[in-house]
């Protein structure tokens, strides 16, 4: 027969057990946190970063056509069709930016990038006139401003570091 002192060193005793939660909990309120900045900072980096590429590959379509910008159709060295920016950025050109099957230039992408604080399925791209005119609601991932040649992200008006539309990018 077994004594009572080997039966009570068979198991964790309840308090044991609440100590261990406990602990458990104060750990994960720590750590969880940093794990939320860093998913932020991650979302941060993947936009400056596709914002660099877009602006290269915009400055670089530039050079190559006689500084019109993708999507100038009336070659005012101002794009003004959406859809053209975006065949004009993945497709083939001539050196007049019509679209060529053979041209000598591009493809300056795979795709427009996404912006990682927009829904994916919106639209990529949206041509304004300025950061005032435009609607820059989060609806578009991206924004070219037609007052200063400017290609901006659109985050939902307010980037998570408070910078408005990451204009400083």
């Amino acid at each position: 027969m077994k004594t009572m002192k080997a039966m009570k060193n068979n198991g964790f005793t309840l308090v044991e057990i609440l100590i261990v939660v406990i602990i458990l909990g104060i750990l994960a309120a720590i750590i969880i946190p940093q794990f939320t900045d860093a998913s932020t900072e991650a979302k941060e980096s993947a936009l400056t970063s596709n914002l660099q590429v877009l602006r290269s590959q915009v400055g670089l379509f530039k050079i190559q056509h006689n500084d019109n910008y993708p999507g100038d159709t009336d070659a005012d060295s101002v794009p003004d069709d959406v859809a053209e920016f975006e065949a004009d950025m993945t497709g083939r050109t001539d050196i007049d930016g019509a679209a060529d099957a053979v041209g000598d230039f591009g493809p300056y992408m795979q795709n427009i990038p996404n912006n990682p604080f927009v829904d994916a399925a919106n639209p990529a791209f949206e041509i304004v006139a300025n950061v005032a005119a435009a609607a820059l609601d989060g609806s578009t991932h991206w924004a070219f401003l037609t007052d200063t040649n400017a290609i901006i992200a659109n985050d939902g008006g307010v980037a998570p570091d408070g910078v408005t539309n990451h204009e400083d990018l």
